[in-house]
C-alpha cells in the first residue's frame, strides 16, 4: 500500500541531524556533541508549578490559544525582554513548541507554488514544511556574507511568488545574529509587500553581547514570531512555543492549530507561567556559562588552524573543514570511527552547509575539553 501514500511525504526525509545521531548509537566510547538541547535541568521552581498543577488536577484541556494567564505573561516578557507589543488576547497562541508553531504559521501563509527564501546554511527543519505545504523553499547562499541574510541577498532571489521570508536569529548552525541596522534594511526592502517574515527567535535569550533584534520592532504588520521554552528554559520536553502576530494573521492560525492539537499540554502551560514570570531571567546563568564554553571551543579551534565564525548568540559553532578535501559526512564519519568524536556533517543543514561541520557546545565544560582533544587529535594526524 505503500504506492498509496503522500508523494509530498515520500518527497521528504528524517533530518540528516537525527540520521547521523542514530549512526552514532552504534559505537562505543563516543564523545557526541551533536544535539542542541541544554544540559542544564529544568529550574526547579518549574518542575515544583507542574507538579502543583497535577495534584490540582489541572489536567483538561484549556483554551485552543492556550491558558490566558500565560497568553499573558508571554506578551508581559516580549515587553520587557525585547520591546515587543500584542495583545494577549488576540494576538499570542499557544503551541506545542516552537515547531508546531512553524508548522501552522507555513500552513496558513503557504499555497501552492509560494516561494520562500531561507538563508542556508538552515536549520533543516523548515524545508520539509514549506514542501508538504506545495510551496517552495528557495536558498540564500550567506558563505559569504558572514552566514547572514542580508537585504541585498534577498532582493536578488524576490520573484512575484515569494510569500514568505524565514529569519532565524541567532541561528541553528551558525550562531550568528543580525544587528537591528541590517533588519531595518530588510525591513525597508520588503515593507507594503504582499510577504510575511517567519521570525524565528527561539534563541533570543540567548545572545552574548547586546540584546536580542527582533524584525517586528521594524516590520510588526508583516511579522510572525516564533519563540518558546526550550532554549530559554532548558524545557525541550515540555513543548510550551509560542506564536505572536497580528490579530487578523493570527485568528486564521488559530484554526489550524486548533485542528491540529487542540491544545498545548495544560501541564506544561502552568509550568510555562512559572517560567516567564517568576523565571523571567533563568537563562541568565546558562547564558553565563554558554559563553564560557563557546570561548573556549572557538579558541581551541582557531589554535587548530581550523576557520570559524565566531558567533553571538545560541550554542553551536560551524568551523569549515573544506581544507582537509573530505566532504563533510566523511569528516564527521572519519571522525567518529578513529577517535570517537561525533559532530553533525554541514550538509545536514542543505548543500550550502558542504563543507562544514556543526559543534554543538550545550555540554559540560569537561566534555568539551575531551571531545577537542579528540578533534586535535584527528586533525594532526590529517596534517
Amino acid at each position: 500500500m505503500e504506492h498509496l501514500i503522500n508523494s509530498r511525504i515520500k518527497g521528504i526525509e528524517i533530518s540528516g541531524i537525527r540520521k547521523f545521531f542514530n549512526l552514532v548509537s552504534q559505537y562505543d566510547d563516543v564523545i557526541s556533541l551533536t544535539i542542541g538541547q541544554p544540559d542544564f535541568e529544568t529550574p526547579g521552581h518549574i518542575k515544583e508549578s507542574a507538579k502543583n498543577a497535577i495534584d490540582q488536577n489541572f489536567t483538561t484541556y484549556t483554551q485552543n490559544a492556550g491558558i490566558l494567564e500565560l497568553r499573558k505573561a508571554a506578551t508581559t516578557f516580549m515587553k520587557i525582554k525585547y520591546n515587543l507589543d500584542y495583545d494577549f488576547e488576540n494576538e499570542v497562541i499557544t503551541t506545542t513548541g516552537a515547531s508546531q508553531a512553524i508548522d501552522i504559521t507555513f500552513r496558513t501563509i503557504l499555497e501552492e507554488g509560494s516561494e520562500v527564501i531561507l538563508p542556508a546554511p538552515v536549520y533543516p527543519g523548515y524545508e520539509p514544511l514549506i514542501k508538504l505545504c506545495g510551496a517552495i523553499p528557495i536558498f540564500a547562499d550567506t558563505r559569504d556574507t558572514q552566514f547572514k541574510l542580508t537585504a541585498d541577498l534577498i532582493e536578488k532571489l524576490l520573484t512575484d511568488k515569494t510569500r514568505c521570508i524565514v529569519l532565524p536569529y541567532p541561528s541553528n548552525p551558525t550562531g550568528v545574529t543580525l544587528s537591528s541596522h541590517e533588519l531595518e534594511e530588510i525591513a525597508e526592502l520588503i515593507r507594503g509587500k504582499d510577504i510575511f517574515v517567519v521570525s524565528d527567535e527561539i534563541y533570543s535569550e540567548l545572545v552574548f553581547e547586546g540584546q536580542h533584534q527582533s524584525i517586528a520592532s521594524n516590520l510588526r504588520e508583516q511579522t510572525i514570531v516564533i519563540n518558546g521554552l526550550s532554549k530559554s528554559h532548558s524545557m525541550t520536553g515540555w513543548r510550551i512555543g509560542f506564536t505572536f502576530a497580528p490579530k487578523e494573521i493570527t485568528q486564521h492560525m488559530l484554526k489550524v492549530h486548533q485542528y491540529n492539537v487542540s491544545c498545548a499540554s495544560s501541564v506544561s502551560q502552568m509550568a510555562g507561567i512559572e517560567a516567564l514570570t517568576n523565571g523571567i531571567n533563568d537563562a541568565h546563568e546558562m547564558k553565563e556559562q554558554y559563553m564560557e564554553r563557546l570561548n573556549y571551543v572557538y579558541d581551541r579551534l582557531v589554535d587548530m588552524g581550523i576557520s570559524v565564525v565566531k558567533p553571538n548568540g545560541a550554542f553551536y559553532l560551524f568551523p569549515s573543514i573544506e581544507k582537509f578535501n573530505m566532504t563533510s559526512f566523511e569528516f564527521a564519519r572519519k571522525l567518529l570511527q578513529e577517535v570517537g568524536l561525533a559532530v553533525v556533517p554541514g550538509d545536514a543543514f542543505s548543500i550550502y552547509g558542504e563543507g562544514y561541520i556543526r559543534i554543538s557546545y550545550a555540554y559540560s565544560m569537561d566534555t568539551l575539553v575531551a571531545g577537542m582533544d579528540r578533534l586535535e587529535k584527528f586533525i594532526m594526524k590529517l596534517n
